[in-house]
């Protein structure tokens, strides 16, 4: 079985450098992974040997059975029709790993396709359909301004404040959570690859993508109630009682982008009335606590992909493998 390490394309290698270009190719003001990692760690505190980011997680295992008919944007092995083990995390962003499971953030869900031939497709998806960035300065302010005041344990609110009113980009994200209740469980909601992708196929035309599963238990949200009393730690329970009692699917549906559609800025979905093609189900078998079990120690870079899919010009798409890569030596090292 492969690695991460050992699946590194040309495309991965290319955008990597671009990440790295020199400053006539980029502003001076470019964040870097480190500098994010290292913001991470100041506002959420070091947790050794932990993810610096969406620290607080559930494991599970399961399986996808990619549909023949994704073939007209894809040659990917991973639309075999053929069962393909999968091993995937939930999770809860931010580096607290006691962070209330009531919380009016987004959820996170994390895929490592084991395809047949050693090859690896990862996904990391999030239960909003934009996300809060368009850039990797963005996110870094943001981490930045949540930081916590030493005089009161808390984060500044005229620093957040000032935030908002400085990045407009980090606004649509926000305004849906405050209109969304979080979801009673892990199985009663979609989620969203957030960033557009670039399927190509056996003729090598290349079709502009984004992609979403979508729960067949339903969605659903909790009440302003149901978040006022719920205990603070129920999702991962929940999500094991629930496999015990029959598999968890999502049906993956890909949305065909046509030209003119952006393909840099995750913080701008997509209009409603774009196609939308099922072309897959992903089964979730059992889940349990992700302390030793398999999905800890898997760094789900989202640029692990198999040939006939291809990451965009996204620049936060772009960052996360680098960011994700400081973090994951890290946790390795046991800092």
């Amino acid at each position: 079985m492969s690695t991460e390490s050992d699946y590194f394309p040309t495309w991965l290698l290319s955008g990597l450098l671009a990440l790295s270009a020199p400053a006539c190719l980029a502003s001076e003001n470019d964040v870097t992974a480190d500098q994010v990692v290292s913001a991470l760690e100041k506002t959420f505190g070091v947790h050794r040997g932990e993810r610096r980011n969406h620290t607080k997680g559930t494991c599970a295992v399961g399986e996808f059975v990619g549909s023949h008919n994704a073939h007209i944007y894809t040659r990917s092995a991973l639309f075999s029709g053929k069962p393909v083990p999968v091993v995937a995390r939930f999770s809860m962003p931010g580096g607290n790993p006691k962070v209330p499971d009531t919380a009016r953030i987004p959820r996170g869900m994390a895929l490592e396709f084991r395809l047949p031939d050693g090859s690896l497709q990862h996904m990391t998806m999030l239960n909003t359909p934009m996300f809060g960035a368009a850039s990797p300065q963005t996110f870094f302010d943001d981490i930045v301004a949540k930081t916590p005041d030493p005089a009161t344990g808390k984060p500044d609110p005229e620093k957040i404040k000032a935030f908002k009113a400085s990045h407009p980009d980090s606004l649509p994200q926000a305004e849906f959570l405050a209109k969304n209740n979080p979801p009673p469980s892990w199985a009663n909601t979609s989620y969203f690859g957030i960033h557009a992708f670039r399927f190509v196929n056996l003729e090598n035309k290349t079709t502009l993508v984004r992609w979403r599963f979508v729960p067949e238990d339903g969605e659903k949200q909790m009440s302003d109630d149901d978040l006022k009393s719920s205990p603070k730690d129920f999702l991962e329970q929940k999500l094991i009682d629930r496999t015990r009692g029959g598999p968890v699917r999502w049906q993956m549906v890909l949305t065909i982008g046509v030209p003119g559609d952006n393909e840099d800025n995750p913080t701008r979905p997509w209009p409603d009335d774009r196609k939308a093609v099922s072309i897959g189900t992903l089964t979730i078998s059992s889940a349990t606590p992700q302390a030793g079990a398999e999905c800890e120690k898997i760094n789900f870079d989202p640029l692990v992909m198999t040939d006939g899919i291809e990451p965009s010009t996204d620049p936060v798409l772009l960052f996360r493998s680098p960011a994700y890569a400081v973090s994951f030596s890290k946790r390795l090292n046991g800092k």
